[in-house]
């Protein structure tokens, strides 16, 4: 079995896209980065990896079962052994994970770019794992909420994070299903359209609104965001921390 060690990780909770969980490039000076004394590594196939990097699904037993107790962390001079906390590469992309405790990857990480390299040395001449799954790994299915990678590539962790806020505040004029709402956010981003949606339903507005939102970033879409959120304090909040945050 092959170990990495004195492992500097950045734990990323709950997050079910792996572009959710920054590279070491986008961490962030209030981020809470811990240092793994000792971790298991695995080479496995890239179908696997990629279920592993982008979802929160069941992990293989066999993964779990490798992987059961091998791990320490390092906390104020202290080592505290893991029960599945692993480093998984298909040779391409490369993760940290951490269960605590459950069967899936609730926590992951990027590594740094000396142990990235690192790992793809080790795994030079080692084949992939093959696990056994519990179910069928399925196409997953993204949705406003759950963007898919498409949507997100070339952006930074800021306008990721901000992009997602809109998206949130998208769904939210989407329940309210106010006709007269949906056509003013819509002639605010696309003025010139005024005349052409008044006799368009709200779903028709909405949906241009969704459309042409959905792609890239600008400061087109950073006005449109702090305009939607506005007097809603948990958005602002997420706005707020966003604008406060600062890279590394």
């Amino acid at each position: 079995m092959l170990f990495l060690h004195d492992v500097w990780v950045n734990w990323f909770e709950g997050e079910e896209n792996g572009y959710n969980v920054c590279h070491f490039h986008e961490w962030r000076k209030d981020d809470s980065v811990e240092l793994l004394d000792q971790v298991p590594l695995f080479r496995v196939n890239s179908v696997l990896f990629h279920y592993i990097e982008n979802d929160l699904s069941e992990l293989p037993q066999g993964l779990l079962k490798d992987a059961f107790q091998k791990a320490y962390i390092r906390k104020n001079h202290e080592r505290i052994q893991l029960d599945y906390c692993f480093v998984v590469t298909d040779g391409e992309g490369i993760l940290a994970v951490d269960t605590i405790g459950y069967s899936i990857p609730v926590r992951k990480s990027r590594l740094i770019p000396r142990q990235e390299q690192l790992v793809y040395e080790m795994i030079k001449e080692v084949e992939a794992e093959e696990y056994t799954y519990e179910a069928e790994i399925l196409e997953k299915e993204f949705h406003i909420l759950s963007p898919s990678p498409s949507q997100m590539n070339g952006l930074t962790r800021k306008e990721r994070q901000l992009k997602q806020l809109l998206f949130m505040a998208l769904d939210q004029l989407q329940s309210t299903k106010n006709a007269a709402e949906v056509k003013y956010w819509y002639t605010e981003w696309n003025p010139s359209m005024y005349e052409t949606i008044q006799d368009l339903s709200f779903e028709d507005v909405w949906q241009k609104l969704y459309n042409e939102t959905v792609s890239g970033w600008s400061p087109k879409h950073m006005i449109l965001t702090e305009n939607l959120i506005k007097g809603q304090p948990f958005f602002e909040k997420l706005w707020d921390m966003e604008h406060e945050s600062k890279v590394n």
